[in-house]
């Protein structure tokens, strides 16, 4: 792995990570032409082999992001920021930096009810969000933006990318 694609993902991740920590929010001038300049990348160092791996990242990085995205467990922002990392790292990687990802988010979100005293409702709303059609009293679903009941999750793509550089 080139030390650009290291310290393109290092520089962006962290910068996304301190944005959504501070306004909830992973700014488009900020994903976009990350996920630009990784197609842009593979291609010309990979050529069209180099484009189809940026483009088979950006494919997996919409569905394993994009159902959470979908049923409102997540931000449109995190699913860019991690479609961004598709494009640059390709899926192979991309298998590996989504369970750290995973495994740092559920670790932030369980630390994170804790400190907010909310951990029942927030398992409450995830099993909300895993079973939308069971009947419940309106407004008790907590969504992606909640701030007592949602974390920023860029902090987790990209603390669970750059562990997966380290495993390589």
């Amino acid at each position: 792995m080139p030390a650009l694609v290291w310290w393109t993902n290092a520089a962006v991740l962290v910068a996304a990570a301190c944005f959504d920590l501070r306004t909830w929010r992973v700014p488009n001038w900020l994903s976009i032409p990350f996920l630009i300049a990784g197609v842009l990348f593979q291609s010309i160092g990979g050529r069209l082999p180099g484009f189809g791996r940026s483009m088979a990242g950006i494919a997996l990085a919409c569905l394993l992001f994009g159902i959470p995205w979908f049923i409102g467990a997540m931000g449109m922002g995190d699913l860019k920021l991690a479609a961004g990392v598709g494009a640059w790292v390709g899926p192979a990687q991309l298998v590996t930096a989504a369970v750290f990802t995973a495994l740092v988010g559920g670790a932030f979100a369980v630390g994170w009810a804790l400190w907010h005293g909310s951990l029942g409702a927030n398992l409450d709303s995830a099993g909300d969000l895993l079973a939308p059609w069971r009947a419940r009293p309106s407004g008790l679903v907590r969504k992606a933006g909640d701030r007592k009941a949602s974390i920023p999750y860029a902090p987790a793509i990209a603390l669970g990318t750059l562990l997966s550089f380290l495993a390589r």
